[in-house]
């Protein structure tokens, strides 16, 4: 029966900092700081689209994303200006 429920335990370990790796916890340090480098930066508006970003590159590539958004804007409005003055 393809309609079947098929019932699945769910586990959930937190990971101590004990348990990380020198390397891992590099990162995470490293994270943090990049996270809070970026935060400092931004315009309220755009903090609170990123907000729940768990990580920096998540953070950054949704900031991207929105000033693509900006760029193509502003290119639009400098060709309508340059228009306007031919």
């Amino acid at each position: 029966d393809t309609n079947r429920k098929v019932p699945v335990n769910e586990t959930f370990h937190v990971q101590t900092y004990d348990e990380l790796t020198e390397k891992e916890l590099k990162q995470i340090e490293a994270d943090d700081q990049a996270i809070q480098t970026i935060i400092l930066g931004l315009p309220d508006d755009i903090y609170a689209a990123v907000d729940s970003c768990k990580t920096a590159q998540e953070i950054w590539l949704r900031v991207q994303q929105m000033m693509k958004g900006s760029d193509i804007e502003i290119q639009e409005k400098k060709a309508k200006l340059f228009n306007e003055w031919e």
